[in-house]
């Protein structure tokens, strides 16, 4: 056995390893430059490198408390005792933990899946419309043009332009 007669294999990945050491040495270079001359703000340091990828939000979207508001909560035996027996799941699409008598639930009215609210309203809170499954939208078409009203209502856009219609 040995070591190959020509190093060449060992001088190309060495040279590339400097080459990189030289570019991270004249970045940070760069940013203390920047840093001294009070420019910091205008160089972007938002990469954030972590384990964690889900970033969970402090409060959730207006839309996602409107959404709220048209789904109904129910406790999972009350829809038992009134669907066939073998059509509801037994589990949760989106934790997988099975569902339970006296658990809230959600009902999605589009598309009939089901989901535990802690669940689906995480799901929400993620600035998510539709269904995990499914892609259904949440807000049935029939109620669209009410949750459109409310939402705009509630974003107080409306109340931002009524302070320029009396100029």
């Amino acid at each position: 056995m040995g070591f190959p007669v020509g190093y060449t294999e060992v001088f190309f990945p060495n040279l590339f390893l400097h080459t990189l050491s030289l570019l991270g040495f004249i970045r940070n270079l760069i940013f203390l430059l920047f840093h001294f001359l009070g420019l910091s703000d205008f160089i972007e340091t938002e990469v954030v490198w972590s384990d964690s990828h889900v970033r969970i939000p402090d409060e959730p979207p207006i839309s996602a408390l409107l959404i709220r508001e048209f789904l109904p909560v129910i406790k999972y035996e009350d829809l038992a005792v009134s669907a066939v027996a073998g059509d509801l799941p037994e589990s949760c699409a989106v934790c997988l933990y099975e569902f339970e008598g006296g658990e809230e639930i959600r009902w999605l009215t589009n598309c009939k899946h089901i989901f535990h609210r802690d669940c689906l309203d995480r799901w929400m809170d993620h600035d998510q419309k539709t269904c995990p499954l499914c892609r259904t939208p949440f807000v049935p078409d029939d109620m669209l043009a009410e949750f459109n009203q409310r939402l705009w209502a509630a974003s107080g856009v409306s109340d931002f332009y009524s302070e320029f219609g009396s100029i």
